[in-house]
Order: C-alpha cells, then structure tokens, then sequence
C-alpha cells in the first residue's frame, strides 16, 4: 500500500499558475486583458517574484496568456492557439498507434454532423469563400500548384466549421482538419495523375455540398458531407497516405492557411507532403 510520502507535492508555482487561471474565470478576462502586475500578484497570494515567474511562464508555455517586457510590460490574455493545442494532443497519443485510418474515422462521423449545424449559419460572405476554395482546389481550372490545391480541400472544411455554432463540435472538427494539414504524405509513388483525380472528385463533392447549402438543405449537406468523407478515405487509402512517424508537430515552422479561404504564402514542401480533404 502506498502511502502519502511516496505522492511527490506539487510545486508552489504550479498551484499558482491554477489560481491565476481561476482569477482569470472569475474576473471573465478576454483575450487582450491585461493580469495584474507580478508586484500585484505577489502580493496578493504570498509568495515570492521567483513564483510569480514561473506560474507566468507555466501559462505562457501553455497558450494562455503572451508576456512582454519593459516598463509597460506584462501578461496579457491570448486565445490559445489551435497549433498549440494540436501539439498537446499529439503529446498524449506520442506512444499510441495512430493511424489515418482511425483520424479517417472520426473525421467521418464529426464533419456530416458540423456541416449540418454551419449550414443555417452561413453567410454570403461564407458561401462565397467556400466557392473561392473550390475554384483553387479544382484541378480541371486552377493553375495553383497542387500542393495548393491539397491544402484548399482542408481549408474547406475550415470554412463551414468557422460558421458552426457549437464550439466543441468546431473545435474538433477544426483540430483533426490540422492533423490532416500537418502530418499526412502520400506514397513516393503516387502520380500528379492520381492527385489531379482526387482533386477532381473533391471539387465535385465541395461543389454540391455549396449547392445544398445555398438552399439551406441541412438533410443534404449531412448526406453530401458523409458520402464525400467515405470516397476521401478510399482515395487516401489508395493513394497510401499515412501519418509521417509519430505524431510529431513542428507547428511553429509550418504555416497554416487562414480559416475563410486565403492560404498564406511561404515556402512550399514538397508534392509528397501536400494534404488532402
């Protein structure tokens, strides 16, 4: 039996750094508000600077909050980025097998769900990116390079989760949207033939998902969304996509295209590394 003098205390900065998030809940701070200074915080839970600085920088590490230096330096409050958390995420299944398979099944019972929820909740300014998407993903009309094009198919599906009205169902959906943006290759020995046909097939399902949504056909979107993520898991799987080793993320060094449409620019990988819907 165990007794209490083998559980290892937690350290006074730790607890700190939960009340400091406990503060910012009950204080209903938003990104961009500022904590109190580290004098302030001092003092009002006793504990020394060293403290403070720690707990700030544990949240800091975390996403939760930027902390800047100078005299009108301090913490402020910052969403936690969506790469950040990503990067948690694969921390947790480092030693578990994961496979795209298993990301392909989840992704199949999530995006009917979320498309069908964002459709009531699209604008024209929704709808018209959506459509700006397809135009670069199609490769029977684009000139984009396809790697381009790949990362078009996900940031599809970025839009309609953007208009989602549940943040969970978002979130997730949003995070296995990155997974598939950061971490899939295709085998060596896929063609631009086969990717040029997988771009076709995706630009068609995209097309009559907009269409269905337009006329505010929630019943057809789920359908259209399910049947479209079925034939993206056969093309993958026939194109051998995979996940490139472990779930290891570089998210700092890879841009990530914006979630209306625009994909930024920036050095491109290679074709082996492109992504798909």
């Amino acid at each position: 039996m165990l007794g209490n003098a083998h559980i290892k205390p937690r350290k006074r900065s730790d607890l700190l750094a939960e009340t400091i998030m406990r503060l910012i809940a009950e204080r209903d701070l938003r990104p961009g508000d500022r904590l109190p200074r580290e004098s302030e915080l001092q003092a009002q839970f006793g504990v020394s600077k060293g403290t403070v600085r720690e707990a700030l920088k544990s949240l800091e590490v975390q996403g939760l909050i930027v902390i800047s230096t100078g005299p009108a330096g301090g913490a402020t409050v910052v969403e936690v980025p969506l790469e950040r958390t990503l990067q948690f995420l694969q921390n947790y299944l480092f030693f578990r097998e994961v496979s795209i398979e298993h990301i392909y099944q989840v992704r199949c019972l999530l995006e009917p769900e979320m498309a069908a929820h964002a459709v009531p909740h699209l604008t024209e300014a929704d709808l018209a990116a959506l459509e700006r998407s397809i135009a670069c993903c199609d490769p029977t009309h684009s000139r984009e390079p396809l790697l381009k094009q790949r990362q078009e198919d996900v940031n599809f599906h970025d839009i309609l989760a953007a208009a989602c009205p549940n943040p969970f169902l978002r979130f997730a959906c949003e995070l296995v949207n990155e997974m598939l943006r950061q971490l899939i290759v295709y085998g060596n020995r896929t063609s631009q033939a086969e990717h040029r046909r997988f771009g076709e097939a995706n630009a068609e399902s995209h097309r009559q998902i907009v269409a269905a949504a337009r006329r505010r056909d929630t019943d057809a979107v789920r359908r259209l969304m399910a049947e479209h993520m079925q034939q993206a898991a056969s093309s993958v799987a026939r194109m051998k996509g995979r996940l490139q080793g472990r779930l290891i993320l570089d998210a700092a060094t890879r841009p990530r295209p914006e979630p209306r449409g625009a994909v930024r620019t920036g050095k491109r990988p290679k074709l082996s590394d492109s992504t798909g819907s």
